[in-house]
């Protein structure tokens, strides 16, 4: 049972940090290289579809790391459950008002301010990557240990 919930740990965290590294080096700065009309537009249903994965995918690695730790996996299995789970309450505080002004109906798709929540929505959404990066690295080195 151990062997299983830390695979579904790895795997869920491994996905998970592979699309937000994905969005941060190629889609995000792919888009930005277009004009800010077309830069939200695009951004909005690719925000829409990576939303229910990245989310499930956090959650299911925050709870099975969790589940690791509590079952006598060790302390470093917390420290990964607590990286990995860190971006679920990032992404609500702290990332969802940009998400909500992008999205917002009445919003100057070419205006400089939409430009501009849009290179911070990249830098907010970075921290996403660095964080599931380290819940990553830490769950491979306790396999590569095992």
């Amino acid at each position: 049972m151990l062997e299983v919930l830390q695979f579904i740990a790895i795997l869920s965290t491994a996905i998970f940090a592979g699309a937000a590294i994905y969005i941060n080096v190629a889609e995000h700065p792919a888009r930005m290289g277009c004009d800010t009309k077309t830069a939200v537009t695009v951004w909005a249903p690719s925000y829409k579809r990576a939303y229910f994965m990245q989310a499930s995918l956090a959650v299911v690695g925050f709870i099975s790391s969790f589940t690791v730790w509590f079952l006598h996996g060790g302390i470093m299995w917390l420290l990964g459950a607590t990286f990995i789970g860190a971006v679920i309450p990032f992404t609500f505080i702290v990332i969802m008002p940009t998400n909500q002004k992008l999205l917002a109906p009445e919003r100057d798709l070419n205006s400089m301010e939409t430009r501009e929540l849009l290179v911070k929505w990249g830098k907010l959404h970075a921290v996403r990557s660095v964080l599931s990066f380290i819940a990553l690295v830490i769950y491979v080195g306790l396999s590569l240990k095992a």
